[in-house]
């Protein structure tokens, strides 16, 4: 299954070159990532409520293209993969002509938030990410 999820590049994101800053790439992914889930029906304050949080295994980034201030992003999320105490997110991200900005990946893994200890995400969350 795959989502997709708009953000306005804002002017604080750009760097001196006019380019949007490659660690803002990061938040994009977390914004789209939280709106997806959000999209399936899982709300992250909910699981976290619950004791659950997902914490960033892995991160990685290829830039294709610079995304300049005022450009309209299209990120495409996709999980892909069983989820079971790991999800594998995949990103790929457009402007508004349809010019692949980024792609990228995110490995995330679910922790008990108290014990810290790894766990097996829950049905109820799992069957959403699928």
């Amino acid at each position: 299954m795959q989502w997709t999820h708009k953000i306005r590049v804002r002017y604080a994101e750009c760097d001196r070159m006019g380019f949007v800053h490659h660690s803002v790439y990061a938040l994009y992914f977390e914004e789209a990532r939280t709106e997806i889930l959000r999209q399936s029906g899982i709300s992250y304050k909910d699981m976290e409520d619950e004791g659950i949080i997902m914490p960033v295994r892995s991160m990685n980034f290829t830039f294709k293209k610079a995304g300049r201030y005022d450009d309209l992003l299209e990120i495409h999320v996709k999980i892909e993969g069983e989820v079971e105490v790991r999800a594998h997110f995949h990103y790929t991200v457009f402007n508004q002509n349809q010019e692949l900005i980024c792609t990228g990946y995110t490995e995330m893994f679910f922790v008990n938030k108290e014990t810290l200890r790894p766990l097996k995400l829950p049905e109820k969350y799992k069957k959403h990410m699928q």
